[in-house]
């Protein structure tokens, strides 16, 4: 079968056997944003039109492919759910190539009541054996990061942290990216920033210490991205695994440059990391796709 995340800005298609194996993988900058006119059948097929000539039939799609700006609008499952019920619930979708179907996406609340949501996270997440053998903790990071809770096979619940859209904004928006020019993404700065996480006084106060600190020389141009990332990740991964015993073994999924600093900020905060790639991906596509009726 044919698993594809097709998120807002990247389309990531595997090609894998019944048992999650990828045999060949397909990446391209054609996210649901880069498809002019919404064309996304005559997308689809010139991506994966190789694969479809050799005699695959099947394709699964997950992601904001299946959100309001996308191909068809899926419904979100609520939680708590597992491969079967995402199974049960995928949707149809009409491609004269090949039989087509979509993973819809999960819909829960946090601890106050208010609603969260999710769209293609939940296939990386159901794709981790020891998440599925034992339960526990997953990081996605990322720009809208997750942070989702495994229980007996399901997915019970989840938050989302808008940690890397609120750099980008603080960066290339406010004046504290007055300052800043690329350096290094971890290292001493990083560290700083996961230790001022720490104290006392809360993020907004925090944040204008990056601006002090560049003017009194304390941090240089090139350091202050990293401080401000570390200052942003440790504030979402104490306030997610303050929801723990602060122990937390956690899985983190996702970029591997993105997935050694959240590791690097877990440790740093108690807890402990476990990184996968983005192979999770196809694996929970392949499972889902093992359980669905295609005919």
């Amino acid at each position: 079968m044919i698993g594809i995340d097709w998120g807002t800005t990247s389309f990531r298609a595997f090609r894998v056997t019944r048992d999650g194996t990828i045999r060949d993988r397909r990446i391209s900058q054609r996210g649901i944003m880069n498809v002019p006119d919404a064309r996304f059948g005559d997308t689809l097929r010139e991506e994966i039109g190789p694969w479809l000539a050799a005699g695959e039939e099947h394709v699964l799609l997950s992601g904001m492919i299946g959100s309001r700006q996308g191909w068809v609008e899926a419904p979100y499952l609520p939680c708590p759910a597992g491969l079967p019920d995402l199974a049960a619930a995928l949707i149809d979708i009409p491609f004269d190539w090949a039989k087509v179907k979509l993973v819809p996406g999960l819909s829960g609340t946090d601890s106050s009541s208010v609603p969260e949501v999710m769209r293609g996270e939940e296939t990386q997440v159901l794709g981790i054996p020891t998440l599925m053998r034992s339960g526990g903790l997953a990081c996605l990071p990322g720009t809208h990061s997750k942070w989702v809770t495994v229980q007996e096979g399901r997915i019970t619940s989840f938050t989302t942290h808008m940690t890397g859209e609120v750099f980008a904004a603080l960066r290339g928006h406010t004046i504290l990216g007055r300052m800043m020019r690329d350096g290094p993404a971890g290292g001493v700065p990083f560290e700083a920033g996961l230790r001022r996480s720490a104290d006392r006084g809360g993020l907004l106060h925090h944040l204008f210490g990056v601006r002090s600190r560049a003017l009194t020389g304390e941090l240089s141009e090139t350091d202050s991205p990293a401080y401000l990332s570390g200052l942003l990740i440790g504030h979402e991964i104490r306030s997610a695994l303050g929801q723990t015993d602060g122990k937390a073994v956690v899985q983190v999924i996702g970029d591997p440059d993105l997935t050694s600093l959240y590791a690097t900020a877990i440790a740093a905060c108690g807890g402990y990391a476990e990184r996968h790639d983005g192979q999770a991906a196809a694996y929970g596509l392949a499972q889902i796709a093992s359980l669905a009726a295609w005919d």
